[in-house]
């Protein structure tokens, strides 16, 4: 680029940098929104179940079955009550007071000194289908744990078959939080990129400025790369600022490389960057803009990036449209670098997809913008 192009490509970055400056709202979007939602899924919004209310019921109370209750009365995953009888547990899972019932038949303690099976009744409210699965999943853990530790205990060869060693790699307190705030970076980074850039071109239509633009002797790239350049740097910033409220603030492990994060982040905000603009570029409307880039961008990088639902779950059509939502391969990223460090086949492949849409909407926005500017 010549003398002329660095001060033309100068004089737009300045442009759009007061521009940044005199609308409160794209400072508010680069470092207050982070806030605001950092601290609602940090804090406000867990997936790990805790104090589940739960009935027990026993129907010959001894030594063995006190012990199991007990198991539950001191855990902190649930909060039971006792019923003297199944039909008053019943009633109080049907009045929603409870979401689970554990029901210990009268005889419990003898099939299970004698050798046999001594299955314990368990009832959960199935209307929140994800939350009776967790709750069932959570009782049989309990039980198991009890049925290991009271055998031992006991110094008996109850019927124990399978003995479980279980190990969990990354995220050995399985918090929520852990993986839920560094995927929450991607999405603020998804904003923060296409919302704001949506509105760059279609507020130079909008305004009636896009004329005056198109009479300087500023070319397509040179226009393109002076509106871009001030949010990228703000789309960084945002993500420093996110970056150290997940580590400081929330305690969130960054095992992988600082500069590969920072790295990947400028892949995915550049991609980011791309789609906003084509989106401004094609509704010369800041309204239309502004709908199209939540609907486009934010609300696939929050259901199908793997977020907060878990893409393998999901029906195999949904499972190949998740292919083509850059979110995806961030957050893919983001928790590999947060939680398990610098894991090269996962970082190379979800930065080369990245790279490849990259090059797409570059070549996209730049077809576009030249034909509406020629036009």
């Amino acid at each position: 680029m010549n003398t002329a192009g660095r001060m033309r490509l100068r004089g737009m970055i300045r442009k759009e940098s007061l521009q940044i400056l005199r609308d409160p709202s794209s400072i508010s979007i680069a470092f207050i929104m982070p806030i605001l939602l950092l601290f609602l899924f940090g804090y406000g919004v867990s997936l790990d179940a805790k104090n589940i209310p739960v009935g027990i019921v026993i129907e010959q109370p001894d030594t063995a079955s006190d012990a199991l209750a007990g198991t539950f009365e001191h855990s902190e995953f649930f909060h039971p009550q006792r019923f003297e009888s199944i039909q008053m547990a019943q009633q109080a899972l049907d009045e929603r007071r409870i979401d689970g019932i554990i029901w210990l038949r009268s005889d419990f303690s003898s099939r299970l000194f004698s050798g046999h099976e001594a299955p314990i009744g368990v009832i959960v409210n199935g209307v929140d289908s994800n939350q009776a699965n967790i709750t069932k999943g959570y009782i049989e853990g309990a039980w198991l744990f009890w049925l290991s530790h009271y055998a031992e205990a006991q110094g008996r060869d109850l019927l124990m078959p399978v003995v479980l060693e279980q190990r969990v790699w990354f995220n050995a307190a399985l918090s929520s939080r852990m993986f839920l705030v560094p995927g929450l970076i991607a999405i603020i980074m998804t904003l923060i990129g296409s919302l704001l850039t949506a509105m760059v071109v279609a507020r130079e239509w909008e305004r009636g400025t896009m004329e005056a633009l198109m009479a300087t002797p500023l070319r397509t790239g040179e226009m393109l790369a002076g509106k871009l350049i001030p949010y990228f740097v703000l789309g960084m910033g945002g993500m420093l600022f996110s970056v150290a409220l997940a580590v400081w603030q929330f305690d969130v492990p960054l095992r992988g490389s600082f500069w590969l994060l920072m790295l990947s982040s400028a892949l995915f905000m550049l991609v980011a960057l791309a789609i906003g603009l084509l989106i401004s570029v094609v509704s010369k409307n800041q309204f239309v803009a502004g709908q199209v880039a939540i609907i486009a961008t934010f609300l696939p990088a929050f259901i199908l990036s793997g977020f907060l639902f878990d893409i393998n779950s999901m029906p195999e059509a949904i499972q190949w449209l998740t292919h083509l939502i850059p979110a995806r391969y961030f957050v893919a990223i983001l928790q590999t670098l947060f939680l398990a460090g610098d894991i090269w086949p996962v970082l190379l492949a979800n930065m080369g997809a990245l790279l490849i849409m990259l090059v797409f909407f570059t070549v996209l926005v730049w077809k576009k913008t030249g034909k509406e500017l020629e036009g």
